[in-house]
């Protein structure tokens, strides 16, 4: 199995940055993407961000397309995500999610809240 566990959410005002990470213990082996997604009340989970773990390519959501940055750290076992230019529509529980053969694991969510 693998473990997550989330860090660096908080409360940020309009217009501020915020970094998430995620560190990735046990079989991190086995892991071939990392993903971030996010949860806003009342709404379904949706995508934010993801990197291959070997090659580093990278794909994100239309709505945070040149604001947020994920990255990627192979020998810490670590994803971050670099959110800039935040607006209150990005206030959510952020998941970290890791794709290793045939099994997507959860972190247990870090909650950003942006103030208009």
């Amino acid at each position: 199995q693998v473990q997550l566990v989330e860090s660096g959410g908080g409360l940020v005002q309009a217009g501020g940055s915020l970094r998430l990470s995620c560190a990735a213990s046990g079989r991190t082996f086995t892991i071939y993407a990392m993903r971030w997604f996010r949860q806003a009340p009342g709404k379904e989970r949706e995508f934010v961000a993801a990197v291959n773990w070997s090659g580093g390519n990278t794909d994100y959501a239309d709505s945070v397309k040149g604001r947020f940055t994920i990255s990627r750290d192979n020998a810490k076992n670590t994803v971050s995500l670099q959110m800039n230019s935040l607006k209150p529509e990005d206030t959510a529980v952020y998941y970290c999610a890791a794709d290793a053969t045939g099994l997507r694991y959860w972190g247990q969510g870090t909650q950003v809240t942006v103030s208009s």
